[in-house]
């Protein structure tokens, strides 16, 4: 079986390409596929190109005031599109171009690589969504601190203490991303017969009934060949009886990235609301009960997390919970005062030697590269900007939510003197 190569541009799937669709998938600094194949939705209806796109100039419509055929053959669509194929960067892009200058290989990047078999689409662009990421709603468990209410409405109380006035009266705690509760899985239904890969995220995924009745379609369907991919707590892993690790053993191919920012106490602090003997105990079931499935940490790597990530990353190894490689690093960019290049440039070089030292650790043990290339990369993202001016930002937020939360973080994460 050949190696995955996880930095590759090599197409997952075979096909003939063209001298102009080989420039595009491997070559073009601004083409990606997604525009052709997907939409993204947020729990507040918001529309966007995909999961990445930059919140304000991202934006391509709205599903609570449009269908999500109406938004792909929209104005903001096509703007999209003609930009991509002309070389001319996008506002909405803007975290993939600094991805890929840090060395990420960024989401523009693996677009291409697993679903740029559907270049041929360009020129009729039918409306097909191929590849899903709608996010029903904001329901979940935790309240993230580099989270907020759009996506969790854990934080609904925190946010209402945060923002004053009448906020409360304004919001309500469940945001739902369509014109009705139902709406969604109407509109994506049709779409069923030609799906080949769903994004799961929230809010928590393995909370929400949606996520359940899509699995549900498809065993129905037989349509065990989609992929299943997952970004989730793993807090909660079963909904009113109905087990998903019994769901997933039926699929061909599920991976399943857990949200994880470390371990103990510091996973406590920063996903507010984790209980991490729960998670340790969902992760064995899990090797018990389907242990084929693709399993991996998905960290947010922030500057709160930028000193534990190796040591939860070695404990889990140790412990046979996973292997080495299976670590994908997810370079918080924003919330911007939580960015690992608002350091100091004391810390910046602890953290590069820190980083150095888990690379060397790594290096005969990760055949993937994956984990291997997120640690160089964040080296590269920290020290490419000076961020410092964040520092009583950081602070500010911080103890504005520890004195909400009755919390100190340098209780928890005594290393962050380093930024007093």
């Amino acid at each position: 079986m050949t190696q995955y190569k996880y930095n590759s541009t090599d197409l997952v799937r075979a096909t003939e390409l063209t001298e102009r669709e080989q420039f595009l998938l491997k070559d073009s600094k601004t083409f990606c596929i997604y525009p052709w194949i997907h939409l993204h939705a947020y729990p507040t209806g918001e529309a966007y190109p995909c999961c990445h796109a930059e919140m304000k100039p991202g934006v391509v419509g709205n599903c609570r005031t449009n269908t999500l055929e109406e938004i792909w053959h929209g104005e903001p669509m096509k703007k999209l599109r003609a930009d991509m194929l002309t070389e001319t960067p996008h506002a909405a892009c803007t975290r993939c171009y600094e991805q890929e200058e840090s060395g990420f290989f960024s989401g523009r990047k693996s677009a291409n690589k697993h679903h740029g078999h559907h270049i041929k689409k360009l020129e009729a662009n039918p409306f097909e969504m191929t590849y899903w990421d709608i996010r029903f709603s904001n329901l979940c468990n935790l309240k993230c601190r580099s989270c907020g209410h759009i996506f969790s409405s854990q934080w609904y109380q925190d946010q209402a203490k945060l923002a004053g006035g009448d906020w409360k009266e304004k919001n309500t705690v469940l945001n739902y991303a369509g014109r009705t509760e139902t709406d969604m899985w109407s509109q994506l239904e049709p779409h069923l017969d030609y799906v080949e890969q769903i994004y799961f995220a929230g809010g928590e995924p393995l909370l929400m009934e949606e996520h359940y009745r899509i699995l549900e379609e498809l065993v129905k369907r037989k349509r065990f060949d989609v992929r299943l991919i997952y970004n989730t707590n793993f807090t909660h892993t079963d909904l009113k009886g109905r087990s998903v690790f019994e769901y997933w053993r039926q699929f061909d191919s599920v991976a399943v990235g857990a949200s994880l920012d470390g371990m103990g106490l510091p996973a406590e602090y920063i996903r507010k609301g984790t209980r991490w003997y729960d998670v340790v105990q969902n992760r064995h079931r899990m090797i018990a009960t389907c242990p084929d499935v693709d399993f991996y940490i998905s960290p947010t790597l922030s500057i709160m997390n930028a000193w534990h990530l190796p040591d939860f990353h070695r404990e889990w190894t140790a412990h046979g919970l996973i292997r080495a490689q299976d670590l994908n690093v997810n370079i918080l960019q924003d919330p911007a005062h939580y960015r690992i290049d608002i350091a100091t440039q004391e810390y910046k070089q602890q953290l590069e030697a820190k980083y150095r030292k888990h690379l060397s650790w790594l290096s005969d043990r990760d055949p993937l590269q994956r984990a291997t290339q997120g640690f160089e990369s964040a080296i590269s993202f920290m020290n490419a900007t000076d961020n410092t001016h964040l520092i009583d930002t950081f602070w500010r937020k911080t103890h504005e939510l520890d004195s909400i939360r009755n919390e100190n973080i340098l209780h928890v994460l005594p290393e962050l003197k380093a930024l007093a």
